[in-house]
This record gives structure tokens, sequence and C-alpha cells, in this order.
């Protein structure tokens, strides 16, 4: 599933950092969301604004660009020789970024070992794609966590084929959360283990909002940005569209209106005002996803299933029906009690007013109490194969993924209760 973004935001929208700060930071105010030639008005019939109040008036955030880059300089022919000069034999994913290609190179505290990392390469997206570039540097070149892909290095080498822009990573050889959800998938995540994830990716998420002297907001949280390395640890990933958050005393940053079909808040898509409960929304997406095994959007169902939140609300109020939007996958192998507690939380994220959604460091107090009380034995069980997804495992790839507009911000809703459930 791919991002919408809409190429349109001012330049007082981005944060301004010191002439004294490292190359890559201070070419990160240099480009703005216009490259493309086309404005929110063309895109869609919203009125979506660029600029706002606090937009114009923030101050910079010295506190990131005065943080030390910890980050390895490669060159690349030491890239290409670690990805077998880009071969498709090595390619672990494509995405709007560009490929990504598993790799290995020498441990910088032990040459005699080898680590494995994922190398991604910029596609020919010009200067939007060198931005997201720019931006993952800065943004994971000085934030460090358990539940944050690490950021090994970066290329900028220019050679016969023009500038070679490239991010390498640590490998997570278990690929994304999207990945097993797919009703294609040969491996099937427990219950347990889904529960495990939506903890790490909480925990992920809180500390970007709430854990550092300045505030991220992913602006792109999504199934397949969660990836999962050899213990089965959740990590977020990804943060090409990522936004410093509003100074302190200012409710949001203005933005243009980027994110992907089915995760994006209503507020956002319809005010380009973007907050960190922003985030909180499209994590409530994510629990549901992980509930039902359903992608937020999917027009390879019925029409009436199509939209997963859409779908979820007539069984939310019937308790003896709200069994049925478990993933039948599971095979019965969870406490429905437990299950509805999560869907609880999922709720509270999923409140139409975005002043109403709790925190980040709420919403993980809340999952890591419903954690606790599920697992008193151990950690989760590994994934099992699904025989049936083996059968079908041949078929061919899912069509229809695609860039959209905001046409789809109609079917928001209101907060849901397990008594009733109130429209908009």
């Amino acid at each position: 599933m791919k991002c919408f973004p809409f190429t349109y935001r001012d330049k007082k929208d981005e944060p301004q950092t010191p002439k004294s700060a490292v190359s890559i930071q201070s070419s990160f105010s240099t480009f703005t969301d216009n490259e493309g030639g086309r404005n929110v008005s063309q895109l869609t019939s919203l009125n979506v604004s660029a600029t706002s109040t606090e937009s114009m008036t923030r101050p910079s955030f010295p506190s990131i660009s005065q943080k030390p880059i910890n980050l390895k300089v490669f060159t690349s022919a030491e890239l290409k020789s670690a990805t077998k000069n880009f071969s498709r034999s090595v390619m672990i994913g494509e995405g709007g970024f560009g490929c990504v290609f598993r790799g290995s190179i020498k441990d910088s505290d032990d040459p005699s070992q080898k680590i494995e990392i994922a190398v991604k390469k910029l596609s020919g997206r010009g200067i939007q794609g060198h931005k997201e570039w720019v931006t993952e540097v800065n943004f994971l070149g000085v934030v460090e966590h358990q539940n944050l892909v690490k950021l090994v290095g970066y290329c900028a080498d220019d050679d016969e084929r023009g500038i070679q822009r490239l991010l390498v990573y640590e490998y997570m050889p278990n690929g994304s959360v999207d990945k097993h959800l797919s009703p294609r998938s040969e491996t099937i995540l427990p219950w347990a283990m889904r529960l495990k994830i939506a903890q790490d990716s909480a925990r992920g998420l809180a500390y970007l909002h709430e854990g550092m002297d300045f505030q991220i907001i992913v602006r792109d949280f999504k199934s397949s940005n969660i990836l999962l390395d050899k213990q089965w640890n959740a990590k977020l990933s990804d943060f090409g569209l990522a936004r410093l958050g509003p100074s302190e005393g200012f409710t949001h940053v203005s933005t243009a209106v980027v994110g992907t079909m089915g995760y994006a808040a209503p507020e956002y898509v319809q005010t380009g005002r973007l907050a960190a409960r922003s985030d909180v929304w499209s994590y409530g997406v994510f629990l549901y996803e992980l509930i039902t095994g359903r992608r937020p959007v999917d027009r390879n169902r019925p029409k009436s299933e199509q939209k997963l939140l859409e779908w979820v609300k007539p069984y939310l109020s019937d308790p003896k029906k709200f069994k049925q939007i478990v993933d039948p996958r599971l095979e019965g192998k969870y406490t429905l009690k437990v299950v509805h507690k999560l869907a609880t939380v999922a709720n509270r994220c999923l409140v139409r007013n975005p002043k109403s959604r709790p925190k980040m460091s709420e919403v993980l107090e809340m999952v890591n109490q419903i954690v606790d009380a599920s697992t008193g034995s151990g950690s989760p069980q590994l994934p099992f194969r699904s025989l049936t997804s083996m059968e079908t495992s041949h078929e061919s790839k899912t069509k229809g993924k695609r860039r959209i507009g905001t046409g789809e911000s109609g079917w928001v809703f209101q907060k849901w209760t397990p008594k009733s459930v109130r429209t908009c």
C-alpha cells in the first residue's frame, strides 16, 4: 500500500537549521513540496491550508541539529560490492523511494566478522526523493531506540550516473508486519505475537512523540513500515515523510497532506494540520489490522468490506457478532476478552476529535496492561504455517496498489463503544 503525496507546502513549514550544522542537515530546509508541479487544489476539492499562524511563527529546533550524527559514510563502490552490484537476486523490497537490497559489510568492531545490512537505493524521483533521503538521515542519525530500525550509514557519491543517494540500515530478517498479515503469507502471526507487536510499535511511537526534547511525527505510520528482527521484535522504519512536531505553546504544524489511504487521520486529510495525535489515529487503524488480519483498504474484497473501519463497525455493537471480525487464520487460538480489550484501545485512538484521543504514552500504558494480564508464561509463541496459505501462495500478487487523493476522507467516524456506534 503506497503513499499519496500532495505536492504543496510552504517553506515556512520546514524547521531551519543553523549554518554550523552538517551539510546534510543544512540542506534539509532547501526543498519544498511543490517540485512536483501540482498543488493541492489540483488534486482534491478540499481546501487544505498550506500555512497557519502556528507554522508561520514557529521557531527553529536547534536541539535536533546540534546533536552529533553518528553514521558511517559509505562509498557507492562499497555498497555495490556489498549488494553484488545491486543484483535483483538480493533485492528484498521495492517502494516509492526505490529498491531495497540485502547485503553484508565488515563489522567495524571486528573486521573478521560480517554484519547483514539492507541498502535502500534512491530511484529516479529527483528532488522529492532526495528530500526524503535527507529527512531520514537527519532523524535517524540522532535518534536511536530499541523499537526503531537502526540507520547504519548513508552514501551520497557522484559517479557516471549522477549522485547516488543510498541509506544503509540494519537488516530485519523477518520482513514487515504487513507481509505476515497478508492472506498469501505462509506464516501466521499468533495472537500473543500480535500483542507484542502492538506493544513494540506503541513504545516506538511514544518515544518519538514524548521521549526526547523534540517531537517527531511519523506521518506515515502503517504495517508495511513496521519491520521484524531476528527475534520478531517490531521496529518502526521509513521516516522520509516525518516532521518535527510543533514547539511549546502551539498545537500543530501545517504541512502538505501525505500518507497512505486508510491510515491518515481525518482532520489532517481535511485541513493539513499535523499533530502527534494524527499518528495516534493511524495506530488505532493498525490495531484493527492486527485483530482482523485485513488491510485498511482492500479493493479485492466485496464493496461492503473494502474499507476496514466501515466493515467492523456493525460488529462492535453486538458482543455475539464481535468474534466475526477476528482473523479466522488464528483458528480460535486467542481469548476473546483480550481481543475486545485491544479493540477498546483502538476505539480510543479513533475518536473523531483529536484532542480527545490519548497520547501515545497513555496508549502504551493501556497496551502494557493488556499484555501483562494475558501473558503469564514466557515469551509469545513463534509464527506458524498455514496450510491454506501455502496452497494459495502461488497466486499472483494483489493488484490495486495506487496513489490516491483525499476523496476517501468521507468515511471517518466518531468514537466507538461496545454498546453503541455513532457515525458522523
